[in-house]
């Protein structure tokens, strides 16, 4: 009888716990007020609901984000997948990191992490073979551990250095000066602002910088020992908010060096430069061309990568002591695949060329003949050479989907290389295959997408899967080391990265053909992958999830109003989704070229037809959805989510959860201790488990 009582208790239980699981994921979505907004423009009609979400620190604003952030809680933190999930990304995350050091006069700067940290601390080796010394570590720093340093400049005997203190994701830094050897932090630096490069003169007797201000960048000169109102302004008048000015010196001091971007998308760039030592003007060397130009200077010699008449990039060598555009110098010519990077380390080129979205790594001569290619055990990513014109000594990486980050150090004299610092994640990376499919996209244009999945997978139309991209300001996603991914493979599940057009993957041509009013391509190519991963049985519709960040999230998020139907589940992060009125809000003026802006009547009309925010219809059954952004977030303004998130919640028929999780003290991209890193990245692996049906053990 006992025993029968304890079975029948049992049971209740479990019925009790179900019933109170369905409940809550029940559980009815916040209301949100409506108060509209009714304008027109170029003759057409709009209303926006949710205009008052805009006002980010009002009361009103206020109540609703916690209201949101208890609803999300509510449903996952509830989840009994949750820790296990948890516990599994601690053991990814927890581990031991190091970041490609700075070498100067034997001195190596260098960021590392240790695995019970949760931030990276600054680090100085005197030496090869020396003690590592710390100079900067952030961790208690503050009580939530969101505060973290940044290397703005060192100089070339490494022994005063800038650097940058930010809080939470902000993108605003505030900069210092530390004198190396004594660790005491010098009276000059800089508030916190945005800052577009910082550059310590030779000599040590200032600095330059650019910053951001309300009517758009200039570039400054600090005399050490000054206050910053003394600062003199040398470049910058007449440029508006929508210009990017980077500003930056030669190695060796001699020549100061400006760059002028007509926005985010990188079409075109102004090139000034000043001779330091003779006291020169600051002189342009490119200013009325059409393309994107990045310099770098090898003595009096300057090397520009350009997409100027060849789209797929070459090499430029300009003389500086005569440099008329008619004596430029083609030393490496467009070639077919993409050169995505170069430097100058050791009076040598090294150029960095992907080939069909893999890194290889090649050398020449300082007047361009192909040296050799330095090989990669794996497709995957490398990083450009670190180190100076007249120092032999320099440091990559390399990197693969299941391969974790190693830094080799590599010496240009002899070709010999060594590993200086290996990243060790306990992944099996035997058991994950790595792989390159090939589809077509609505216009038959061929796209890549990466797969990476467990050894063995079955191709029965039932394993859940994954779909990222980006597709955007020439941004190329080549195949890097991925935590997440390698434990999505764990679960039994596929991992896709679709190349699409707007990267830089095969060049300013790709790019192109997926901006301005060709960006809905990049949406066609997104949804043509998920309609291949389903035809080839990878997956189906109520096994796959779609994910993107800042451009991916306006990605995923044209995605799921387009084809809503496609999906489960989707993740939205720091997201840009009212395109109708995104080039009003922080920093957003840079991306017009990118974009294009509905105050441009022609632009307005392609801009209306795909904006997810304007797009979304009342009744349709739209997949589960869950919005992240954050405060800091002074990039894209969070206001996108938050505006989004109350429409979908209002108009969704599916039944299926729109949540947003609202973090107060995140920004757009890094900055966040790790143990925050694991919560998020729980929260969206708990979200995508539980509406894909992922068994976690």
């Amino acid at each position: 009888m006992r025993k029968k009582i304890t079975l029948f208790l049992l049971v209740a239980s479990c019925i009790q716990m179900n019933v109170a699981a369905f409940a809550q994921e029940m559980k009815m979505a916040p209301k949100t007020k409506v108060e509209p907004v009714t304008e027109t423009l170029h003759g057409v009609t709009i209303t926006d609901p949710y205009r008052w979400l805009e006002e980010q620190n009002s009361p009103a604003t206020r109540a609703w984000i916690q209201e949101q952030n208890d609803y999300t809680q509510a449903l996952l933190g509830a989840r009994p997948e949750r820790q296990l999930i948890k516990q599994r990304l601690a053991s990814l995350f927890k581990i031991e990191t190091q970041s490609v050091p700075i070498a100067k006069s034997g001195r190596y700067f260098f960021f590392k992490r240790r695995a019970d940290q949760n931030q990276p601390v600054l680090y100085l080796r005197n030496g090869l073979s020396g003690k590592d010394e710390v100079l900067l570590d952030p961790n208690g720093a503050n009580a939530d551990n969101t505060l973290s340093y940044s290397l703005q400049d060192i100089s070339n005997d490494g022994k005063l250095l800038l650097y940058g203190i930010r809080q939470g994701g902000k993108d605003e830094v505030t900069v210092k000066l530390m004198e190396v050897d004594t660790r005491q932090e010098l009276a000059d630096g800089l508030p916190e602002s945005r800052y577009f490069g910082v550059a310590l003169k030779a000599d040590k007797s200032g600095f330059y910088y650019s910053h951001f201000g309300k009517e758009g960048p200039r570039v400054y000169y600090h005399k050490m020992g000054t206050a910053n109102s003394d600062d003199v302004k040398i470049f910058g008048d007449g440029y508006g908010p929508g210009y990017i000015i980077g500003v930056g010196l030669s190695d060796d001091g001699r020549y100061l060096i400006v760059n002028v971007v007509y926005g985010s998308a990188g079409d075109k760039v102004e090139v000034w430069v000043q001779n330091l030592a003779e006291s020169g003007d600051l002189k342009p060397i490119v200013k009325d061309l059409t393309g994107n130009f990045s310099p770098a200077f090898a003595g009096d010699k300057m090397y520009m990568q350009t997409n100027w008449e060849a789209p797929n990039y070459r090499l430029l060598e300009v003389n500086l002591k005569n440099p008329a555009r008619q004596n430029w110098q083609t030393i490496i010519p467009e070639a077919q695949s993409v050169m995505s990077g170069f430097s100058l380390v050791g009076g040598k080129v090294f150029v960095n060329y992907l080939e069909n979205v893999s890194s290889h790594l090649k050398v020449f001569s300082a007047t361009g003949k192909f040296l050799n290619e330095i090989k990669f055990p794996t497709i995957g990513s490398a990083s450009g050479m670190n180190g100076d014109w007249d120092k032999s000594e320099a440091f990559y990486t390399f990197n693969s989907f299941a391969q974790p980050t190693t830094i080799y150090r590599y010496d240009v004299a002899t070709g010999k290389q060594t590993v200086f610092a290996q990243i060790k994640v306990p992944v099996q990376s035997s058991l994950i295959e790595v792989k390159q499919v090939w589809y077509e996209s609505k216009d038959k244009t061929k796209i890549p997408m990466f797969l990476v999945y467990k050894k063995g997978l079955k191709l029965d139309g039932s394993n859940p899967t994954w779909l990222t991209g980006y597709g955007g300001f020439n941004v190329s996603l080549t195949p890097g080391f991925s935590s997440q991914a390698a434990y999505w493979a764990e679960l039994g599940g596929v991992y896709a990265i679709a190349n699409l057009r707007g990267g830089g993957e095969f060049g300013e041509t790709w790019h192109k053909a997926g901006m301005l009013a060709n960006k809905q391509n990049v949406f066609d190519d997104f949804i043509a992958a998920a309609e291949w991963l389903i035809a080839n049985k990878y997956t189906n519709s109520s096994k796959l999830a779609i994910s993107g960040g800042s451009n991916g999230g306006l990605l995923v998020g044209a995605a799921l109003t387009q084809r809503p139907e496609l999906y489960k589940a989707v993740i939205c992060a720091v997201p840009l989704l009212d395109m109708i009125r995104y080039q009003n809000f922080l920093v957003a003026r840079f991306w017009v070229p990118e974009y294009g802006s509905a105050e441009d009547a022609e632009q307005f009309k392609y801009l209306l037809k795909y904006s997810p925010y304007q797009n979304v219809k009342k009744g349709v059954k739209y997949p589960a959805v869950l919005f992240t952004t954050g405060d800091s977030d002074t990039r894209v303004a969070p206001l996108h989510a938050r505006k989004m998130t109350a429409l979908m919640q209002a108009a969704t028929a599916s039944g299926l959860p729109v949540l947003l999780h609202y973090d107060t003290k995140a920004g757009h991209s890094g900055g966040l201790p790790v143990s925050k890193q694991i919560e998020d990245t729980a929260d969206n692996l708990t979200f995508l488990a539980w509406q894909l049906g992922v068994s976690v053990k």
